[in-house]
């Protein structure tokens, strides 16, 4: 792919600890290299940024931190040209949500989590690349209305819960696979290929906005 296509593209990653490394220095690396802006985003609790620690792989090396100062509850999502979930940790943390004082809690209220209505906002417009890696999925499972027969791969500890969703688990020898505007990809180790796909589509989506232009113009 020539590089700089994505000149002037933002990119969100919904990050937490216990990140993968690697993956997101991959991010950092071929997203920049492409042309767009990442933003690492996650929830921030009130504070002006979060330092994130991951001691995945870390079995003599040292820990690796993150620090984010993007919380997504502050961004116009519509700003973005994609919005991914990012692997490991992350969709698990981010599904915290408060229950209300006094009352039980039940599963509608899971749906509340700041961080699956954000992705939800993503999911329901056609115009922003959704992506979600590994785990990432998890994030969506309180809406299984999202998931509703839509074509994934995800990690093997997910399945079943994706499943149950609804969604339909495609096996994938590249570990990665493509449904409309969602790309899911196996684990971070397929990092790589998920960008690229993320990549394409972003470009595609362009590509078909400016000939949808072009010919309201041509016929108005």
């Amino acid at each position: 792919m020539a590089t700089r296509m994505l000149e002037g593209k933002k990119v969100a990653i919904l990050v937490e600890s216990e990140f993968i490394p690697e993956e997101i220095a991959a991010y950092q690396q071929r997203f920049g290299e492409l042309g767009a802006t990442v933003d690492f985003m996650s929830r921030l609790w009130g504070n002006e940024s979060l330092r994130f620690v991951s001691d995945v792989d870390a079995v003599g090396k040292s820990l690796k931190y993150l620090d984010v100062n993007i919380d997504f509850q502050n961004v116009d999502i519509n700003d973005y040209a994609a919005v991914i979930v990012s692997a490991g940790y992350t969709s698990v943390r981010l599904r915290y949500f408060e229950a209300t004082a006094g009352r039980p809690i039940s599963s509608e209220q899971t749906r509340t989590a700041p961080a699956v209505q954000f992705f939800a906002q993503a999911m329901a417009n056609p115009k922003i690349v959704k992506g979600a890696i590994c785990h990432g999925l998890w994030l969506l499972t309180p809406m299984p209305e999202l998931l509703q027969g839509r074509k994934v791969i995800c990690h093997e500890v997910t399945l079943a819960d994706i499943a149950n969703a609804g969604a339909v688990y495609v096996p994938s020898a590249s570990g990665i696979v493509v449904d409309g505007e969602l790309v899911t990809g196996r684990s971070g180790h397929d990092v790589g290929a998920f960008i690229e796909a993320i990549a394409q589509l972003i470009i595609q989506q362009d590509t078909e906005s400016v000939q949808k232009q072009e010919f309201i113009g041509v016929t108005s």
